[in-house]
């Protein structure tokens, strides 16, 4: 129970700003529960953007979405989104896979990565805006940042890494399918009271399997920046097919 405890706590600190003011154990077992509490602490920062928008509910939507937008981003501190920026970097250099991989290093971003950040946080923000102003159900926005974060277990764990060393590799000696399995559970119970979820758990499914072959056929493998953008990734696939789903629903026979 103490690892559990403790596993939360790490994916806390890995995952997030909240400040978390003990020294968390570095152990095989904490980093286990840590990574399957991943989706957890994506429910924990979905709940918070939930709660956000119902209480702008009176808010035009465009301000609401910013506002959400910019306190998700706030969370977790933009770390996902440096994996985005150095991944379009690499890929936009067009250089060779030894070059990509230096380019993928260097802490100086971009002309690719800045355009990769802004048309990111561009489609997620109008997403938004249209979810809302559609008035869809919130427990979209809730579930959006767990399937996500579990999108990124997936692919650490089932994925191998490019090089032997690094956090991603580290991690990875310590896990499992199980790992994945369990990590899901959060989100299994949930489903359970909204079966519209198993819809996205397998969409975003798929949308894994393909960021693990482009990653091995770019990359040779992962590393860390991987998993973090698959986590953001994953989060703008997801808004696309619920607002696909939603302009379905709301556009009438004749409407078309």
């Amino acid at each position: 129970m103490k690892n559990a405890v403790f596993g939360v706590l790490l994916a806390l600190q890995f995952l997030t700003r909240v400040p978390i003011p003990i020294a968390v154990p570095w152990t095989l077992d904490t980093r286990r529960w840590a990574v399957r509490a991943y989706p957890l602490v994506g429910l924990m920062i979905g709940g918070l953007l939930a709660l956000v928008a119902l209480g702008m509910q009176n808010v035009p939507a465009p301000v609401t979405a910013l506002m959400v937008l910019s306190l998700w981003v706030a969370l977790s501190g933009g770390l996902h989104l440096d994996g985005v920026m150095d991944i379009a970097d690499a890929l936009g250099s067009n250089q060779p896979l030894a070059r990509r991989w230096d380019i993928m290093k260097d802490p100086q971003i971009g002309s690719f990565g800045m355009l990769a950040l802004v048309f990111l946080l561009a489609w997620k923000g109008v997403l938004l805006w249209a979810l809302l102003a559609y008035q869809a159900p919130l427990w979209w926005l809730l579930m959006l940042p767990a399937l996500g974060r579990w999108a990124g277990v997936a692919l650490l764990v089932l994925t191998p890494c490019a090089q032997q060393k690094g956090l991603a590799w580290s991690w990875q000696q310590s896990l499992s399918g199980q790992d994945v399995a369990l990590a899901l559970v959060p989100i299994v119970l949930i489903a359970l009271l909204a079966p519209a979820i198993v819809l996205m758990m397998l969409t975003v499914t798929v949308f894994v399997l393909l960021i693990r072959w482009l990653m091995l056929r770019l990359f040779n493998g992962i590393n860390g920046d991987m998993v973090g953008a698959t986590i953001e990734g994953g989060e703008l696939w997801l808004l696309i097919l619920l607002w696909s789903w939603w302009q379905f629903a709301t556009v009438s026979p004749l409407g078309i």
